[in-house]
């Protein structure tokens, strides 16, 4: 009798579970939302008289599977003449430790975020660079790959009757693979750490 009613009050439990999930996901519904976006780093190519100007160019598409979790792909371009484990500070860009040249790279990322909070929410990426090097005098030295992993933290605003957001955020960039990097190149940046971190700055608009 006992594993009777067991058997009873467990099946009631899975069934008015799978209805107030079916209640939610329909209610969620109206989120699932797309959205483009960009991130306010690219502000770094107006910065007046630039020796190593980043050429940043970042688009964003998304979509919200529930109002806590969404999934996207970004798309990133940039030049860089720096070691990239070098923290913001007096030695970032500094003379004499930058490389002798500089990287573009070609940088196609996924993502997952989650929500938390009033806004608050956490994420992950994977971004894979393809880098072409060149020299000091902008000839092509070799190819490579690095497998970027980053974290941030960070809180969403929405203007603009939820239209427009704005997400400042603090993140870590850690690279556990980095491949075809030139001597002259690796010897420069082994000095510094395989990890980073970064501001997030990212806006973008639903749909």
């Amino acid at each position: 009798m006992q594993k009777k009613n067991l058997c009873i009050g467990l099946a009631l439990v899975v069934a008015s579970s799978l209805q107030v999930s079916a209640q939610k996901a329909k209610q969620d519904s109206t989120y699932k939302k797309w959205f483009i976006g960009s991130s306010l780093l690219m502000l770094g190519n107006l910065i007046p008289d630039d020796p190593n100007p980043p050429e940043y160019i970042q688009l964003n598409v998304g979509y919200r599977i529930t109002p806590k979790d969404v999934v996207s792909f970004r798309f990133k371009r940039s030049i860089y003449s720096w070691p990239l484990g070098i923290p913001f500070g007096p030695s970032f860009d500094a003379s004499g430790l930058n490389y002798p040249g500089h990287a573009r790279i070609l940088a196609p990322t996924f993502g997952y975020q989650r929500f938390w909070w009033k806004g608050v929410y956490t994420s992950v990426y994977a971004l894979n660079a393809f880098e072409k090097y060149l020299d000091e005098h902008k000839k092509k030295i070799g190819n490579g790959y690095t497998l970027y992993l980053d974290a941030y933290l960070g809180c969403q605003f929405k203007f603009f009757k939820n239209r427009f957001f704005f997400e400042p955020a603090i993140g870590i960039s850690y690279w556990p693979i980095r491949t075809g990097v030139p001597e002259s190149f690796n010897i420069v940046e082994k000095n510094w750490p395989n990890y980073f971190v970064q501001p997030g700055l990212d806006f973008g608009f639903t749909f």
